[in-house]
């Protein structure tokens, strides 16, 4: 370890293994995953390149702890989840398909060294501590507000998360898919999540023709 990582990472109150995830999660901001080596990993935490296999079985273990780092980081710079019983239920579901079209805006650009690493994709999808993803918390949120009663008990609350996270993939991935650049796209107009939110809240209230207040 040089020097100036020593100072780093004694300065930071981390670990080596934090201080390397969080080189790796720098870079996959500024360029991605797409090409980045154990190199410049090695070389953006100022270690030699064989120090990462002290810490990590290999290259994607660490990929993996990035990835999760550089997502958390994203969302700690979002607007807060509503609460359950926070506001009305309408509000809510702005709230959520809003945070979750602004997160997919900053992931997916990051996302296009993933897709031709089915090794590495299986590890980011491997089950983790329920609550930690946002499509977890989403989840949880429609089910307690099931619990309090603004939901109708037989609301289909797993379908209705999906549809939502749904909505978010499409709007980001149909860009991607086009050649362009998904962190590019507008974030919806109030009418636009007025729409949205008068499709899913019928599901949720069992009312045919519920208008968001």
């Amino acid at each position: 370890m040089s020097p100036r990582t020593a100072a780093a990472v004694r300065d930071g109150g981390r670990s080596l293994r934090e201080h390397l995830v969080a080189a790796a999660g720098r870079l996959i901001a500024e360029r991605g995953t797409a090409g980045l080596t154990v190199r410049a990993i090695a070389r953006a935490a100022g270690v030699a390149d064989g120090v990462l296999y002290n810490h990590f079985a290999d290259k994607d273990e660490l990929l993996a702890e990035a990835w999760h780092a550089h997502v958390r980081a994203i969302e700690d710079g979002l607007p807060p989840l509503p609460r359950p019983g926070e506001g009305t239920l309408a509000d809510g579901l702005r709230a959520q398909i809003g945070h979750g079209l602004a997160l997919h805006r900053a992931v997916v650009p990051a996302m296009s060294g993933l897709l031709g690493r089915p090794e590495l994709l299986a590890r980011l999808n491997a089950p983790r501590e329920s609550g930690v993803d946002w499509r977890d918390r989403l989840r949880d949120w429609l089910r307690a507000e099931r619990d309090l009663g603004r939901v109708v008990p037989d609301a289909p609350v797993d379908a209705v998360a999906s549809l939502i996270v749904g909505i978010c993939h499409e709007s980001v991935l149909s860009m991607l898919l086009r050649g362009g650049d998904p962190s590019a796209v507008e974030p919806p107009s109030g009418e636009r999540l007025d729409d949205l939110v008068r499709a899913i809240l019928p599901g949720l209230t069992g009312t045919a023709n519920q208008t968001p207040s």
